[in-house]
């Protein structure tokens, strides 16, 4: 062991976004996971880059920005890396309503009338990054791999057990006992998978007042239909009553929706956290530095970039 090696808990897309950043620095990196990134809740998301169920406010931009712009590198190579531009609109969102991290986002504008499909009448379009996230997280160990990092399956019961000086906690939901953090509550997140009956642009209208919230983004080979965000609720087993629910509010803004064939269903579970994401650091008891960089609610993949920069500057 050495002052280089530092070792990151937890695969999913802030895990290995921070393992990634930190490796291409130049330190030696393991990242220990309970999961296979393929298993983690990061592998259920959408994925469409917005900042969404996330704070702090006054962070959340910057973070936000960074990743759009890796994204937006990323999405010259599609099929690699698992990142497109798609447009689509966000429906009942105003311009005004926003932070000012939307003036950094091109081409992001009210929306014409005639552009808001199903009841709404008002909206914002944009062209976005939408993330088939089972390719990118594969993407995103591929690269560790080639930047000389290591991914290992083990489970942890308290971050003394990592014999590295710097451990990087991006544990999720799991911190609220090894942190331990009580201000971690799971937002559950239920989705639907379909045949794509043709449809070629995103569209969302989430309200977050509400636990039901419709959206669909086109991936390859699916159309991913949602949604809930159900606050406290840890059931990880699909709702036949709420898959039938989603379909039903997305086949009001398409009805072609309605007759496409059911492929799947997927449940992940939100990582939120009172007072929004946490990056800091402390001391472990052997001497090391511990870095927390979790709390990442429903935008994760929106802040990781960004998020890992914050975590690999305390590293």
């Amino acid at each position: 062991m050495s002052g280089d090696d530092v070792i990151v808990v937890g695969s999913g897309v802030v895990g290995l976004t921070t393992a990634v950043t930190l490796a291409e620095r130049g330190r030696r990196v393991r990242v220990w996971t309970r999961d296979a990134p393929g298993e983690t809740t990061s592998a259920v998301a959408g994925a469409l880059w917005w900042p969404y169920r996330i704070e702090p406010e006054a962070e959340v931009g910057t973070w936000s920005l960074a990743s759009l712009r890796v994204y937006e590198d990323l999405a010259a190579e599609p099929e690699r890396t698992g990142v497109r531009m798609v447009d689509g609109v966000h429906a009942d969102v105003d311009l005004d309503g926003l932070g000012s991290w939307s003036a950094e986002v091109s081409g992001l504008r009210r929306a014409r009338p005639e552009e808001v499909p199903g009841p709404y009448a008002t909206g914002l379009a944009a062209r976005l990054p939408l993330i088939d996230m089972p390719v990118h997280l594969g993407w995103l160990t591929d690269r560790l791999v080639t930047a000389g990092g290591t991914v290992e399956r083990r489970a942890i019961t308290s971050f003394a057990e990592a014999d590295a000086p710097v451990v990087v906690d991006c544990t999720g939901l799991a911190a609220r006992t090894l942190a331990p953090d009580d201000g971690l509550r799971p937002v559950r997140g239920q989705l639907v998978l379909v045949e794509n009956p043709g449809i070629e642009e995103w569209f969302t209208a989430a309200d977050p007042a509400s636990s039901a919230t419709t959206y669909y983004f086109p991936q390859p080979g699916r159309l991913v239909l949602g949604g809930t965000a159900e606050e406290g609720d840890a059931r990880t087993a699909p709702d036949e009553a709420t898959a039938a629910a989603i379909i039903a509010r997305c086949a009001r803004i398409r009805p072609e929706i309605a007759e496409a064939r059911v492929i799947g269903h997927r449940v992940g579970l939100r990582p939120s956290r009172a007072g929004g994401v946490r990056i800091a650091t402390e001391p472990l008891s052997n001497g090391g530095r511990l870095v927390h960089n979790y709390g990442h609610g429903g935008a994760g993949v929106t802040v990781a970039w960004g998020c890992a920069r914050a975590a690999a500057a305390l590293a």
